[in-house]
């Protein structure tokens, strides 16, 4: 267990330096990352970081395909999809105080990593369908009244984002069903994914347009739902 954890800490060291040189990260968000990194290693173990890691490299993957074309709609994120601190919080945070408390409660454990797969299914499926459904969507709706809308604004969906959305909700699902074992908390996590990324739409076109949050609350807010959808799921489904 210790060398375990000495090996964890090195990935996650080498990851954040690498991530920081290449431009990926800020230095702040490289060292928030890290931080973020051992509390989910903490509760979650090796599985936990994988899960990390696989949200972290479809993000990149997702934010940098088609940038030219994304540039051309004006749809590109400033600095190159470089990410902030916050937004390291905002897409992780919840997983890595869902890694806390399950060191703190460790009777809650399963509850807490399943918990924690939901909210990394949800911000994976946000930044796919986000990323690459402005891409390839070909009609776009406001969410709320399912109008057509301005494709890129916030709250506005296509079928082809929101499928993109759910692949990102099943690659995670994966990696947590590998680790652990296929069962029902395989379509737990993607059903909790895919309700988390339909509230972050939601939100979206609500409380974002209006200016009352901005997208890192947002996206917090979202992996906050899917955590608690997953919850839920699992008491509906008697997992303990």
């Amino acid at each position: 267990m210790f060398s375990n954890y000495w090996l964890a800490v090195s990935i996650l060291a080498v990851v954040a330096v690498l991530s920081v040189r290449t431009g990926k990260l800020t230095a702040t968000a490289g060292l928030t990352g890290f931080i973020v990194g051992l509390l989910i290693f903490a509760g979650a173990g090796f599985t936990g970081v994988t899960m990390l890691a696989v949200f972290f490299l479809l993000g990149t993957i997702a934010t940098s395909w088609g940038m030219r074309k994304k540039q051309r709609l004006g749809l590109a994120e400033n600095d190159k999809g470089q990410r902030k601190a916050g937004q390291v919080i905002a897409n992780a945070g919840v997983a890595a105080i869902l890694g806390l408390l399950a060191i703190t409660l460790p009777d809650l454990m399963i509850f807490c990593r399943i918990m924690m797969a939901a909210s990394f299914a949800s911000a994976a499926a946000d930044t796919l369908s986000s990323e690459l459904g402005v891409l390839y969507g070909k009609k776009f709706y406001n969410i709320i009244t399912f109008k057509k809308d301005t494709r890129g604004l916030d709250g506005v969906v296509s079928f082809e984002g929101t499928m993109l959305g759910v692949l990102g909700s099943i690659c995670i699902a994966l990696v947590f069903s590998i680790s652990l074992g296929f069962s029902i908390q395989f379509f737990l996590i993607v059903i909790a994914g895919t309700v988390g990324n339909l509230v972050d739409s939601v939100l979206g076109a609500t409380v974002e347009r209006k200016h009352h949050f901005n997208n890192n609350a947002v996206n917090f807010l979202n992996t906050a739902i899917a955590a608690l959808a997953g919850l839920c799921l699992m008491l509906l489904t008697n997992i303990s």
